[in-house]
């Protein structure tokens, strides 16, 4: 492919084909849902999304790509050639959808500030990524892992996810220097919860220093107050955070007051 590849904007383009009809299968849309797909880069995946029922909107920030992506005809496909961290994603979706589906080969360094976009600004029904292997195990990890972070807690908090395929770094153009994996992330918050605010700060405290105890880490909070929900886990201020479960992080946060 003659093309000149930007490393700033984490152009690894896929080329395997099975990967890619993988990646498109696991997307079980309708003609009453919208796909939507950050980083197209040269269109192999958009050209599977096609094919399906439902809208497609892409969002590329590189503009020298428009003569590759322009060539894919479809009146169900809408490239947006914007900074997907930077636009509004409402100001793009012109009618209602029974579920949104966002996909996407995910630079790291920009993959939890997406996700975390995509909370913010939309009602995602699944969230089909590739990203770097490593990450995906630390969105996947359970307790008593090393891979088990805030991140972990928050997403699973979040999501149901579930790991669709691995993916060698063979399968790129040009070829990174890590492997990737792909990851579903299906919309699902855990009930009970009483409030996210407090909850989201309550793991960002647990985990501020990841070797350091819960007492230490939660000094600035009411220790008792903790210390008694923890002993209904059969738990005390001693553990540290990795050894917290999403639920037991929930009943401590509703437990707060």
């Amino acid at each position: 492919m003659n093309f000149n590849f930007k490393k700033s904007l984490g152009q690894n383009f896929l080329k395997d084909n099975n990967i890619i009809k993988k990646i498109s299968n696991s997307i079980n849309s309708s003609k009453e849902d919208l796909i939507i797909e950050i980083g197209p880069g040269a269109g192999a995946l958009t050209k599977e999304l096609v094919k399906k029922e439902s809208d497609v909107i892409c969002f590329e920030i590189d503009e020298r790509l428009k003569s590759i992506l322009s060539k894919i005809k479809s009146d169900k496909l809408n490239i947006i050639y914007e900074d997907f961290l930077k636009v509004n994603i409402n100001d793009y979706i012109n009618k209602e959808y029974k579920k949104i589906f966002f996909v996407g080969n995910l630079p790291y360094y920009i993959t939890t500030a997406i996700i975390n976009k995509i909370i913010s600004e939309s009602n995602p029904f699944e969230i089909v990524i590739m990203i770097q292997k490593e990450v995906a195990e630390r969105f996947m990890a359970k307790p008593n892992s090393k891979e088990y972070g805030s991140l972990s807690v928050f997403l699973q908090y979040n999501f149901d996810i579930e790991k669709i395929c691995s993916v060698s770094k063979n399968c790129f153009i040009p070829i990174p220097k890590v492997d990737s994996m792909v990851i579903k992330l299906k919309s699902n918050k855990k009930a009970g919860l009483k409030n996210e605010e407090k909850f989201y700060k309550l793991i960002k405290d647990a985990f501020k220093q990841k070797r350091k105890n819960l007492r230490n880490n939660l000094k600035n909070y009411n220790l008792d107050n903790i210390e008694k929900k923890l002993n209904s886990f059969n738990k005390d201020l001693t553990y540290r955070a990795e050894e917290i479960t999403v639920t037991e992080f929930i009943e401590i946060s509703n437990h707060l007051d």
